[in-house]
């Protein structure tokens, strides 16, 4: 009856007093297995011994309780040899049991408690997955409609001065947005239904149609067919490209953009380069979600951007080959 009054307490205890009682209930344990044999309440201590959740405890508590159980067996086969002997199938049962069942026990708990985790930490990253695509088709949106819609007014003001001194062109250059707006819509429905991939040198003569379209000068520098990295690194550099330029006709006044590009063995660089007023990183940033996509575009891939001021604005992106396709492996995994 003493035993299982320690153990109701045992059950009911919290913080350290559990540790207290269940080593009243191994005391217990002792003295009946010396004086009278009674070694099998010791599997009800070691029943709750694997439902301790602290490592430490258990282990502790564990061991102790192995050791107690063998020592007292023992002492007992001394003290009581007919009697140990007449149950010894038992008793080897019995330890058997105070060995294998603790860990049995905690071993379930722990995988019951990492499956919770698990499905817990599944739930989080689809509601990160839902909130990234959403983020990714927000970026993407401005991207590709931006581009366009810029290219639309310009070509529609360039139309307007045309329409009275060269009819023939200004109906040319409303052809033009004609198939700009046909294309914008293909590309809407494209990246609805899916994410794709643009090639950094078709999205380099795009920028140049906007670029000639609003009357810039552009200045290209490099060997894009030099370009070797993943589609998805691709990507995101074809749309930084998209996003700089776009930029740079919406809100530089410039007259010149200048685009360089090459790659080493260490890192991809990309430079955007105009003439006009110029703007800050932090203006930049705080001004619009373009380069703040950019940004976080740039991020995933382990490539980062920076903006100088002088004569203009100078936009230098760089992503690091050589841990470029383990990064996008890892974000793609923690995704």
């Amino acid at each position: 009856m003493l035993y299982f009054i320690f153990y109701r307490f045992s059950v009911n205890a919290k913080n350290g007093l559990v540790y207290m009682w269940i080593s009243f209930e191994m005391v217990i344990n002792i003295i009946l297995t010396i004086l009278y044999g009674y070694v099998y309440l010791s599997i009800f201590t070691a029943f709750f011994i694997g439902n301790i959740r602290r490592p430490v405890g258990f282990y502790i508590m564990y061991g102790l309780h192995i050791g107690f159980t063998v020592i007292s067996t023992g002492v007992g086969f001394f003290v009581e040899l007919h009697l140990f002997l007449s149950q010894l199938p038992f008793v080897v049962l019995t330890i058997l049991a105070v060995v294998l069942l603790p860990l049995t026990i905690y071993s379930k708990n722990k995988r019951e408690n990492l499956e919770g985790q698990l499905e817990t930490a599944n739930e989080r990253i689809a509601e990160l997955i839902v909130f990234e695509e959403r983020q990714r088709i927000a970026r993407d949106l401005h991207d590709t409609l931006g581009q366009k819609l810029s290219m639309i007014g310009l070509k529609s003001d360039l139309a307007s001065r045309l329409i009275a001194r060269d009819p023939e062109q200004a109906l040319i250059e409303i052809k033009d947005i004609r198939q700009t707006a046909s294309i914008a819509l293909k590309e809407v429905r494209e990246l609805v239904s899916d994410m794709r991939t643009t090639k950094f040198e078709d999205e380099l003569m795009r920028v140049s149609q906007i670029l000639k379209a609003a009357e810039m000068e552009l200045v290209f520098e490099g060997d894009k067919d030099s370009l070797h990295v993943p589609p998805l690194v691709e990507n995101v550099l074809s749309m930084c490209l998209k996003e700089a330029v776009t930029n740079i006709v919406k809100h530089s006044g410039a007259t010149k953009c200048e685009i360089a590009f090459h790659q080493n063995f260490k890192e991809v660089h990309l430079v955007v380069r105009d003439n006009g007023q110029g703007i800050s990183r932090k203006q930049a940033l705080k001004s619009g979600n373009g380069l703040k996509g950019m940004h976080e575009r740039l991020e995933f891939i382990n490539g980062s951007f920076k903006i100088e001021n002088e004569n203009g604005t100078t936009l230098t992106i760089s992503i690091p080959v050589t841990i470029t396709h383990q990064k996008v492996k890892d974000n793609l995994k923690n995704l």
